[in-house]
């Protein structure tokens, strides 16, 4: 399912959409990397949207083609659970490096940049998927998950 969807494991740009403390919504670019079921990102400790997941964890990731009548888009709906097992990290900045060409190192329980930045390393399992075929035939397919 979501795991076959073209959409979701070709897609690399991604759109994470985060609530603020006060409830205005948060919505910024990043790239993502499927893995084992969970979509997986990274941000640095001290960005807006880390803090939102710190408060709140549900979130909202999408992708999808810029072509009007043909691709896929795909939104993932589920909670971000923040990835600390150094073994489970390591194995992720690996991800990063052969599908993105992002170098991350493992220092601790995060991701560390070439310039020494932290990045906290985050995964939704999805609790819902919308997936929308563009082009004939146009398609709506909604995919829920205990």
């Amino acid at each position: 399912m979501v795991g076959s969807s073209r959409g979701v494991v070709r897609g690399r740009d991604f759109w994470l959409s985060t609530v603020r403390r006060d409830g205005r919504p948060h919505v910024t670019p990043l790239p993502a990397v499927w893995a084992d079921g969970v979509l997986h990102f990274c941000t640095g400790d001290q960005e807006q949207k880390s803090k939102n997941l710190e408060l709140n964890p549900r979130c909202v990731l999408t992708t999808g083609s810029n072509q009007l009548h043909s691709g896929l888009d795909v939104v993932v709906e589920g909670d971000a659970d923040r990835i600390t097992d150094e073994i489970q990290l390591r194995r992720l900045a690996g991800l990063w490096k052969s599908k993105l060409d992002w170098p991350f190192e493992v220092q601790g329980d995060a991701f560390r940049d070439q310039a020494g930045r932290r990045g906290l390393v985050f995964g939704i399992r999805p609790t819902k998927v919308l997936a929308f075929g563009k082009g004939e035939p146009f398609s709506q397919t909604r995919y829920t998950f205990p």
